[in-house]
């Protein structure tokens, strides 16, 4: 048996039960004082570290330019600066425009077609259509001249009705002309607001209205594709000059001719006139004559004056490789001048036989046809400075532009007595066979030079006089 008088374990350093002893004999329970607990020692808390300042401020500065990143996004991203974004081949770019939506284009069409008409033509031999905008309540009706010039009988529909029309007059150098419609009581004539050419921008919404393959009051929407196209088209009757058209991508097909090229508050900004392509359709590359020339062509002609054009006053011809190799000439390219009309600006300013004009104004001169494009691009009275170069040399001069009211009636006379000189047909790069011609703005002077010229990709010679169009798109078609 154990020995009973083994005093109790202390607290805290037995087993399972620290208060429970091995059973013995009945005993007077052991009157034990508390063993007084010993606090535990805490270790000291560490003494505190001061921070580093500089990397305090440096902390703080990152903290501060994440928050001022946030709040710039976040204004960013209000304010619709950071908005759509438009997937591009290169870098992404972020767009933010306000698009021309639905509503424009259906409050614009509601304001212009009732200013658009359809015409029909025809004559012993052919029929076509075309269309027209209405520029007053008398009738007077602005189209292209391709559209009326030689037919017999013209009619124009209007609010699904159709009237007779007569021409009041035309330009057919500048394809314009003035139709006039006598209508009932029962239609009502809603002229176009007119607008300007002169502010369009590059990128502008813009809309055509006409007639497209006779599918009267048809639209297209569409952006200034480019501005200042210049193009020369020839026909067996002469050539057309077409001089700061509005090139536009809305579409303008064969019919369109005459309509209207519109801008976002309905204002009519130019007249469809022809469009590029290699079908019989559009390719989105349509040209329209600018209002600002367009209005000032009509109202001459509503007033029954002559329409007047920007003349210098010479006869010219193309240079080219060819040329200059065969004539020894000391520029490549160019207008050679052929003759100098007497008392004309050109004269007056003193350029000569035998000067190959290489600049107008701005414009470089790599034809006869696109100095005649340069000088009809300004206005009677202009002042423009003329590089020509003469020999070696070469000279600037300053040419006043006159008009060319005399050629116009020395082309009345040569006319109705069957003479003047021949005119070169033929489109594109192509050259025309013509009796010899020499460009006079329009027509010709018969002293031109034999330059010996060849069509562009054939290398074959043409026969002297013919005329190379060598700025005429060989896909542009009057619409």
């Amino acid at each position: 048996m154990a020995d009973s008088s083994i005093p109790p374990m202390p607290q805290g350093m037995g087993g399972a039960d620290e208060t429970q002893a091995r059973p013995t004999a009945p005993q007077q329970p052991i009157q034990q004082e508390p063993i007084p607990q010993q606090p535990i020692p805490q270790p000291e808390p560490p003494a505190p570290k001061v921070p580093n300042d500089r990397v305090s401020r440096v902390i703080s500065c990152l903290v501060a330019g994440i928050v001022g990143a946030l709040i710039v996004v976040g204004v960013l991203f209000l304010t619709g600066v950071i908005g759509r974004r438009t997937a591009s081949s290169g870098n992404s770019v972020t767009i933010n425009a306000t698009d021309t939506d639905e509503s424009t284009a259906e409050a614009v069409a509601s304001k212009c077609l009732p200013s658009v008409v359809s015409i029909t033509v025809s004559n012993a031999s052919t029929q076509g259509s075309g269309s027209g905008v209405i520029l007053d309540t008398a009738g007077n009706i602005l189209t292209n001249y391709h559209i009326v010039g030689d037919m017999q009988t013209i009619s124009v529909t209007i609010d699904g009705k159709s009237f007779n029309a007569v021409v009041v007059g035309s330009d057919a150098s500048s394809d314009l002309a003035v139709i006039k419609v006598d209508v009932d009581s029962s239609v009502t004539l809603t002229p176009f607001e007119i607008g300007s050419s002169s502010g369009l921008k590059v990128g502008q919404w813009v809309m055509t209205i006409g007639a497209p393959f006779g599918l009267d009051q048809s639209v297209s929407a569409g952006i200034v594709s480019a501005l200042y196209r210049n193009t020369i088209m020839s026909d067996t009757s002469g050539n057309t000059i077409y001089t700061n058209l509005i090139q536009t991508d809305a579409a303008i097909n064969p019919g369109n001719s005459g309509g209207a090229l519109v801008d976002a508050q309905g204002k009519l900004v130019g007249i469809s006139s022809m469009y590029s392509s290699s079908t019989e359709s559009s390719a989105s590359v349509g040209f329209a004559i600018p209002i600002d020339y367009a209005k000032e062509v009509a109202d001459t002609i509503i007033a029954g004056k002559k329409v007047l054009h920007a003349y210098i006053g010479l006869g010219m011809s193309t240079v080219n490789s060819q040329s200059a190799r065969q004539y020894n000439l000391s520029v490549n390219q160019g207008a050679y001048v052929s003759s100098v009309t007497d008392g004309g600006p050109a004269a007056a300013a003193g350029i000569q036989v035998g000067d190959i004009i290489t600049k107008i104004g701005s414009e470089n001169i790599t034809s006869a046809d696109s100095a005649l494009l340069a000088v009809r691009s300004h206005n009677i009275g202009d002042e423009v400075d003329v590089t020509v170069r003469r020999g070696n040399d070469d000279v600037t001069v300053k040419v006043k532009l006159g008009d060319d009211a005399s050629l116009q009636e020395q082309q009345k006379t040569d006319s109705s007595t069957g003479n003047g000189s021949g005119r070169g047909t033929g489109t594109g790069t192509g050259t025309g066979n013509g009796g010899g011609i020499s460009l006079e703005d329009v027509f010709g002077n018969p002293n031109l030079l034999n330059l010996m010229m060849s069509p562009q990709g054939t290398g074959t010679t043409t026969t002297p006089g013919s005329y190379d169009v060598t700025t005429t798109s060989s896909s542009a078609t009057a619409a």
